[in-house]
């Protein structure tokens, strides 16, 4: 079952909406998704009915709700793409991740367990959002999807002591060779992260629909992730 649901921020001075996929029976756990800089699209609900379909309860926060709420944008449409990264622009990032925090802690209400594991995955602007929710917030887990920026967070990392995976494309033009050197070189020492670089694909190659998806290299760090989150979270 899937519905639009609303979540309190955390100083109780406004909601904002979310997209809310629930699994037939009993939810194991939950996952907050983070979307790309195109909002939650047809792309990132089908991330979540596919989490739902395993059994987890599924939540994609609107993070461009104070600027523009409900954009759902298509990032094959050149005008489209380059209205993502104004609003991306236009993002309070701070204020993202204590919406994030906030996903986490209504999804823990809905499952009726304060204590319940809930996951966190982005995809591009949500991968860097889900590096810092690794860093900011209680999440059980955390896996990022070539997420850029992450880079000029690095001095954060010494907050990261729960599991954190993150897939990078090793064709990625947005974050290029030198940067995920960086990324390395700051987070291999640490025990709890995993970093996957994935050859011959760019930026966006675990997109649900359009151009930019690779079919193999989706499904090879699709299931990696599903098994990073059932080891995790189950």
């Amino acid at each position: 079952m899937a519905e639009m649901i609303e979540i309190e921020t955390l100083t109780h001075d406004g909601h904002f909406p979310a997209y809310c996929a629930a699994p037939a029976g009993a939810a194991k756990a939950a996952i907050v998704v983070v979307q790309e800089i195109f909002g939650v699209n047809p792309g990132i609900r089908a991330k979540c009915d596919t989490l739902a379909a395993q059994g987890y309860l599924a939540i994609a926060p609107d993070l461009f709700w104070r600027t523009q709420a409900g954009v759902q944008l298509d990032p094959d449409v050149p005008e489209q793409f380059q209205q993502g990264f104004g609003l991306m622009q236009k993002t309070n990032l701070d204020l993202a991740i204590r919406d994030v925090e906030a996903a986490i802690r209504a999804a823990r209400g809905r499952l009726g367990d304060a204590h319940a594991k809930v996951g966190v995955v982005g995809y591009c602007f949500g991968g860097r959002v889900a590096y810092l929710a690794a860093t900011r917030t209680d999440a059980d887990a955390a896996v990022g999807y070539y997420g850029g920026g992450i880079d000029h967070f690095l001095g954060e990392s010494y907050a990261i002591g729960k599991p954190l995976l993150l897939h990078f494309a090793e064709q990625d033009h947005f974050i290029d060779a030198e940067t995920r050197t960086r990324i390395h070189a700051a987070l291999d020492g640490n025990r709890h992260v995993e970093i996957v670089e994935h050859p011959g694909v760019d930026h966006g190659f675990a997109t649900e629909h359009g151009k930019r998806r690779d079919d193999a290299a989706a499904e090879r760090a699709d299931a990696r992730t599903a098994a990073f989150f059932a080891e995790h979270l189950g």
